[in-house]
Formats: C-alpha cells, structure tokens, sequence
C-alpha cells in the first residue's frame, strides 16, 4: 500500500509524504490538504525584508554619507534654514523645501516641528514611518534604579498586557546592562506583544547570541516561531528545535521551573502538530497536562494530536476540558463541532462550529455553502473540463463526491491520515498493476465537500479549489508525490 498525505489542518508545510507498504488490504494513494487556520497569529502584513549582509565597502560609503550629511547640518544651522535661499534642501535638513521649480514660493511649516514640512496625507506619513516613536518614558520613579528592579517593572508590565511600559522598562535595563540576556528576552516579548515581529526576532536572536542555553530565551524565541511567523515551515522546525534545546538545558537544572518547562513542552507540540507529526507532539502535550492539569491550552493540544490521529473518543475529551477551563475558546468549539459532524449530530455540530465563527471570525469564517447534488455536479464539471490527456487518464476511474472521509480510509494506514483531508486517491499509479485486495474498481478518487467548502473562503475560491485537488489528484494517478505537485503550484 502506499499513500501520500498533504499538510493537516494545522500543518502550514504545504504538504508531506508518508510511503508504506502494507502485507494486505487495498492500496491507497492519497492527497489532500487541511481546512483549518494554523493556530497561530498572523505577523502582521509581512515580515521587514533582511537587511543586505554587511561589506566594507559599503560601510566606507556611508560612513562617507554621513560625514557629507553633517557637514551639510552644520551649514545649515549657520545659516539658518536650509533652502530658504533659494538653494535645494541639504541632505538630512529639516528646513523648508521649495513647493516646485526655481522662484516658486518655499512651503510654510507646518505644525509637526519648527521648520518642518507637514505631511500631507495620513498615508504620505505612514509611507515613510520608522517603528513608532515612544514619548518620553521613565520605568520608575527613582533618579538610578537598579537593573533588577527594570527587570521586574518589565515583566510585571508584560503580566499586565502593558506592553509599551515593558518595552520601555526592558530598554532603561539594556542601557545600563546591554549584555543582559533577561533584559533582552523581556524586550523581545515585548515586541511580539506589539505586533513588530522582526524587531522580537532580533532581540531573542542577540539573547542567544549571549547566553545559547538560556531556558527562558529559548522558550520564548521557539513560541514566536511557531506561533507568530505564519506557520512557515523554516519558523516551525526553528521553534521545534528551540524548544528541545531548552527542554534538554532544563533537565539539567536541579530545581526546575514547572511554568517554563510547560511552556516549552506546548512549543513543541504545537511546532510538531503543525509540521504534521501528531503521534510526536502527543507525549509533548501529555507531559505539559501532567504539569499543569488547569492549563488550557495543554488540554487543547492534546486535543489537537489525537484529533489528527483519528481517536476522536479521546480528543472529545480533551477538548471538552480545555473548554471547561477556557469557556469561549474558539480553537475547542470549532474542533468539538468538527467530531459532532463526524458523529453525525449535525445540529449540535451547526450550533459549535457557528458558535467559533462568531467568537474569532478571522481564524474561522463561515464555510461556503454549497448543498451535495450541487457539489458533485460541479465535480462532475471540473472532470468534463480537463484536457483530453487528463479525461483519458481518467476512463474508467471514478470521480466521486462525499461529506467527510470515511474512518476506514484514514485509519487504513499508520500514522492515520488528517480528518481534514480534501481529496483522496485510492489505488496504485497508473503504471502499476491492480491486485486483488485492491477491490473492484481498484483506483478511485474522492472530493470531501464539508472539508472543501471550510477550506474556501468565497463561491469562486470553492470552484477553484475543487478543480486544484482535482488536478492533485490526477497527479497522484500518474505517480507523483506531493513534494511534486506542491513544486507545480497544486496546494
């Protein structure tokens, strides 16, 4: 038997390939992609672009840049404001600027600073912005505080969800300790709380630059890259194996901290859940409950591994007991209405998953509705409208329309495949023989329409998405692996 599997709900690597081959039973080949959103936040539009690596002789030109940037500041101030004469604006001047060409009148200031041209737009302002200006901040009252007592304004501060105080604290104890790694992992958590995610990546990344086998730096950096970076594979095998680095360096430790160890024990099961390896990330989330039995989200992981590895039972459970800690959480509603479906209580599933949806419509917007004789004609559309070569490669292969996955399907094989999945490709390659234990027809392919309909945001994006696994599918047939179709765009 083999199969292929696409990425699981949580797992943002586009997909992965599990090749086995079985004594018995009827081989499947089978592809798909998960539905879900990645239980992650999103990092903002887009992570800053990496600064060019340095070279010397691009240092020497801007060291030059800036001696001829000062220079002209000192005429300026001698001469008052630069091109008031008549003259263009010196580099780096805040002097008024001509409105247009020679003899036009200078543009008054604005209001902003003395001598300074206003922005004319709130957008003409945002296009140029740095990371937003702090006013003045003083952490504590005192003329000198101690490092120590930052330190504790800053974290007290993040416990609080202040986050600008626990930036501004963190940063008065950088300046008095610029080596200080605690200083610098509070100033990274602090960034991440607002959102700038390059900057949080820069300052963990200088924490462990100083101390590598810091418990806490390693916890928090592997949080932000399996949390914070969309999911990317790079971020999540990053976090994986920052979290077991700090698990091992905290083993070491003869009085451990149960708070730390749980929070490196849930990055490494949500890293290895997303990267699509359930059966490893469910000792990570047992050991994390063991812990920490009220904690939420180690319930919710555990939840999570044994969704993924079809012992729907259990992960009822867990489910249920990350919501009686956590009521509203919409991660556990959505999932509880995910087994009610499986279950067949269609009622009861409407009522939770519709109940997630309005708790976080971002990470769970509404599936498009689409009822099943509709879907399967459009199925039976998308196999009329493939080229002659793919309708041939397909006579005599049906093309069939369901809800969900059957257990037998997913279970078929070890590890179980995704309840997620979107489409699936039962038999051998197209240039492989059938066997008898491979049933009659011995090659099918199957659509899910609930999995689809959740995985699409919009009617078009549903019709698209029907004809990409499709098309996945069919790759499948002709003996393609994921890492095959995912390299031709077929995600």
């Amino acid at each position: 038997m083999v199969r292929a599997t696409a990425n699981s709900p949580y797992a943002l690597e586009s997909y992965r390939r599990r090749s086995r081959e079985g004594e018995g039973g009827p081989r499947l080949f089978e592809a798909g992609w998960g539905t879900a959103p990645p239980r992650c936040a999103a990092a903002g539009p887009g992570l800053a672009p990496a600064p060019p690596p340095w070279h010397p002789g691009r240092a020497l030109r801007s060291s030059r840049a800036a001696v001829l940037a000062l220079l002209a500041l000192t005429a300026c101030s001698r001469l008052g404001s630069c091109g008031a004469r008549g003259g263009a604006p010196a580099a780096g001047s805040r002097g008024e600027q001509a409105a247009g060409g020679p003899g036009e009148p200078a543009r008054p200031a604005g209001p902003f600073s003395p001598g300074a041209a206003a922005p004319t737009s709130p957008g003409d302002a945002a296009s140029t912005a740095g990371p937003p200006v702090r006013p003045p901040f003083r952490c504590l009252p005192e003329d000198e505080p101690s490092p120590a007592a930052l330190l504790h304004q800053a974290a007290r501060a993040l416990d609080e969800e202040r986050p600008d105080d626990a930036l501004g604290c963190a940063d008065e104890a950088l300046r008095l300790a610029p080596r200080g790694v605690r200083a610098l992992v509070l100033r990274g958590e602090a960034l991440a709380a607002l959102d700038r995610v390059p900057d949080a990546q820069l300052a963990l990344t200088r924490a462990l630059a100083v101390d590598p086998a810091d418990t806490p730096a390693l916890a928090a950096a592997a949080d932000l890259h399996v949390r914070r970076l969309g999911g990317a594979h790079d971020a999540l095998e990053a976090g994986l194996e920052q979290a077991l680095r700090g698990l091992r360096a905290l083993a070491r430790v003869p009085r451990r901290e149960p708070g730390l160890a749980v929070r490196l024990e849930l990055a490494a099961a949500a890293a290895l859940s997303d990267l699509g390896r359930p059966a490893e990330a469910l000792p990570h989330a047992e050991r994390a409950s063991a812990l920490d039995p009220e904690e939420p989200a180690a319930q919710s992981e555990r939840g999570f591994a044994l969704f993924e590895l079809c012992r729907f039972d259990e992960a009822r459970a867990a489910f249920q007991a990350a919501l009686a800690l956590a009521p509203g959480d919409a991660w556990a509603l959505h999932h509880l209405g995910l087994l009610a479906e499986r279950r067949g209580d269609l009622a009861e599933a409407e009522r939770l998953l519709g109940q997630a949806t309005r708790v976080s419509p971002k990470d769970f917007p509404p599936p498009v509705a689409m009822p099943a004789e509709p879907f399967a004609a459009e199925v039976a559309r998308a196999v009329r409208e493939l080229p002659p070569d793919d309708r041939r490669a397909l006579d005599g292969i049906p093309v069939q329309a369901a809800d969900l996955p059957a257990l037998a399907d997913l279970t078929e094989g070890q590890p179980p495949l995704s309840p997620t999945i979107l489409g699936l490709f039962r038999g051998p390659p197209i240039d492989e023989r059938c066997r008898p234990e491979d049933g009659d027809p011995c090659r099918s392919i199957v659509l899910y329409r609930r999995n689809l309909a959740r995985f699409a945001h919009t009617p078009a994006e549903l019709l698209r998405q029907i004809r990409v696994t499709l098309t996945h599918e069919l790759g499948h047939l002709r003996g393609e692996d994921d890492d095959a179709l995912r390299d031709r765009g077929l995600q």
